[in-house]
């Protein structure tokens, strides 16, 4: 099964997204929202057709979802763990073990499950089915973030999270189109913070 089996959530009811709730939006658009300083608060598991090719990854993934779904028991984490594990489903190319699987969710059990998961900033949300095709989206995402010559290393990172939703390669040269500066103004403003996740994006697409 190449796309993912969605079906298993919506039957069970399971949250795997949710736009920012305390977080107020500088603007609203018909196409999604706009946060000028940021917010941490959007959770949208799966936006992607990237997989899961990680522990680590997968561990934010049930973290995430036991965050989102609060309600649920350990043995409602585990079944839906193995099933996100298994790669029929179509939503992990790693291969793990039921023991691996039972060790995470010890692990994650341990921790505050009231606090939220660490998340990465999102400055702009599309709506689910916006219409917009993937020019458009990044054509809105420069305008929005590439308003000045700086492209500082928010602005960086927002685009590549835009270019990796989209399933496309991020590349420099990409960043520096999407933000309308120099391929220069980027190597000198990211970040090796930001170097390293655009190759971990990369290699999930």
């Amino acid at each position: 099964m190449s796309h993912r089996n969605l079906n298993y959530f919506h039957r069970n009811r399971i949250v795997y997204k949710r736009d920012p709730i305390n977080d107020i939006p500088t603007k609203v658009f018909n196409w999604g929202k706009f946060f000028e300083e940021g917010t941490y608060e959007c959770y949208h598991l799966f936006r992607s057709s990237a997989k899961i090719n990680s522990y680590r990854s997968f561990k934010w993934h049930i973290l995430v979802l036991w965050y989102l779904n609060s309600s649920m028991d350990k043995k409602e984490i585990v079944s839906l763990a193995k099933f996100i594990a298994d790669k029929d489903n179509g939503f992990i190319s790693i291969t793990l073990s039921d023991e691996t699987i039972i060790n995470l969710i010890d692990e994650v059990y341990k921790l505050d499950l009231d606090e939220p998961p660490k998340n990465k900033m999102r400055k702009i949300i599309f709506n689910d089915y916006s219409g917009l095709e993937t020019s458009e989206k990044l054509s809105i995402v420069g305008k929005l973030i590439g308003r000045t010559r700086l492209a500082e290393p928010p602005d960086i990172y927002e685009a590549m999270l835009h270019i990796h939703d989209e399933a496309q390669k991020i590349t420099v040269s990409k960043i520096a189109r999407m933000l309308n500066v120099s391929t220069r103004t980027i190597y000198r403003n990211i970040t090796e913070e930001i170097r390293q996740e655009k190759i971990l994006l990369n290699e999930e697409v």
